[in-house]
């Protein structure tokens, strides 16, 4: 909980946008989920882009990478 509020608190203070969304209610909330320890690296592979020069995404328009990511979620 501590970590999403000083997350929030810090893309506030270094996006204009991201607070004036979060303000008007564009946005919801950060939601934090932790993942299976190798997540990354099962989604990677599950895919067919293992090593060498492929990278995970860091930015996307769509929710893809997260809804795939869903399925490598810790459970509590």
């Amino acid at each position: 909980v501590a970590f999403g509020a000083t997350l929030n608190q810090q893309l506030s203070e270094q996006n204009v946008y991201y607070k004036d969304l979060m303000v008007g209610n564009i946005l919801a909330p950060l939601e934090i989920k932790l993942l299976q320890p190798q997540a990354f690296i099962q989604y990677m592979k599950s895919i067919g882009k293992l090593g060498g020069q492929n990278k995970v995404p860091r930015l996307s328009n769509d929710r893809s990478l997260a809804d795939a990511l869903e399925n490598y979620l810790q459970q509590p």
